[in-house]
């Protein structure tokens, strides 16, 4: 009788990348819980010796050196968002098209299988391959395993070109909005609610805050030829003490994407243009990245995917790789539109076109 590798908590590399999606989309990961995954990760490439592996926390990278003139790193994270009844996996037929339904399929364990069948086959790339598998993306920056990696490793990120795994279609976006998460405060004086002319309440004088948000034209911006889109929002609220009393705090928390033409402290700026009249407090903060297709390893791998790059308008590491001064591309497989959603799925078919993809472009003559 077969054994199902899922049962046995390890990886089958061997395995289509359909179905090692599905082994990996089986380990439950919400960011924190990584452990168990990572630990699949490496035990499965551990007998592959084309392959130097390095481990960093819950963070693997696996890598060839074999003195190629150009290198590029290719990037996955492996964690989810929460679970809602969404695993285990499961494939479904939706108008004659297949897809696998559950968490982390779209956002990015696709991607990550993709990469890991491809890490493990490729023992002749064209290029020397950094890949890198890392934990806390769907996280505050600060716990964000690439960005742990990048300080405890640098000499990892030395690279030509790199490649994040992020659900595109299949299709290459190039660079990511920058992401900017704010805390706006009003103040009051509290006084019981029998008698509330005597306070000054702080709900009541947030009012101005949802009135520019709701009121609010995001911008699209055209950098190096692609368009993004910024979104301004209200993401959360808070205020009250109790059912009598006037409340003297209030605070409003807000989400700014803004386009890779903004520098973070540009978009702090701007943030004070709209809301200086209160106390402002940045609770998180991740520059843009610009979409990096000038260079010539992009130019390559834009010919081998084909069509038309896009935009990426949410929040990718591939502005870490920016940061470091080595353009970056997001390509995966699924829709972000159902990234996080609890009918996240993807096209079995964009699985196959992705691995086609970078298995054409890594292995080519």
């Amino acid at each position: 009788m077969l054994t199902d590798p899922r049962a046995q908590n390890v990886l089958d590399l061997a395995a289509s990348s359909v179905e090692l999606t599905r082994q990996i989309c089986d380990f439950e990961s919400v960011s924190g819980d990584e452990k168990p995954l990572a630990d699949a990760i490496e035990a499965a490439l551990a007998g592959f010796g084309h392959l130097e592996i390095i481990r960093d926390g819950d963070t693997i990278v696996a890598r060839t050196n074999l003195g190629r003139s150009q290198r590029v790193v290719i990037a996955g994270h492996i964690d989810t968002v929460p679970l809602n009844d969404n695993l285990p996996t499961r494939f479904e037929t939706i108008d004659g098209l297949e897809y696998l339904w559950g968490r982390g399929t779209v956002d990015m364990k696709a991607g990550v299988a993709v990469q890991l069948k491809l890490a493990a086959e490729l023992t002749e790339p064209t290029v020397d391959i950094t890949w890198m598998w890392y934990d806390h993306e769907e996280v505050s920056a600060a716990l964000n395993g690439l960005g742990r990696l990048a300080a405890n490793r640098p000499d990892l990120f030395e690279g030509d070109f790199a490649i994040l795994g992020e659900p595109s279609n299949s299709q290459i976006e190039g660079g990511c909005n920058g992401n900017l998460r704010i805390e706006v405060r009003a103040f009051g004086l509290r006084s019981h609610s029998a008698r509330g002319w005597v306070g000054t309440n702080a709900i009541h004088r947030i009012a101005p805050i949802l009135d520019t948000l709701a009121a609010y034209r995001a911008r699209e911006v055209e950098v190096d030829g692609l368009v993004y889109r910024e979104g301004l929002n209200a993401v959360g609220i808070s205020g009250g003490v109790a059912g009598n009393v006037i409340p003297d705090e209030a605070m409003v928390h807000i989400n700014y994407r803004f386009a890779p033409s903004r520098s973070a402290d540009e978009a702090i700026a701007h943030m004070h243009e709209l809301f200086g009249e209160y106390e402002i407090t940045v609770v998180d903060l991740a520059e843009g990245a610009r979409p990096g297709l000038d260079a010539p390893l992009a130019q390559q791998f834009l010919a081998a995917v084909g069509g038309e790059a896009k935009p990426k308008y949410g929040w990718t590491d591939v502005a870490r790789f920016s940061a470091l001064g080595t353009p970056a591309v997001n390509f995966g497989p699924g829709d972000p539109l159902k990234a996080h959603a609890d009918d996240e799925r993807v096209l079995t078919s964009q699985i196959i076109d992705c691995e086609r993809a970078l298995r054409l472009w890594l292995s080519k003559e």
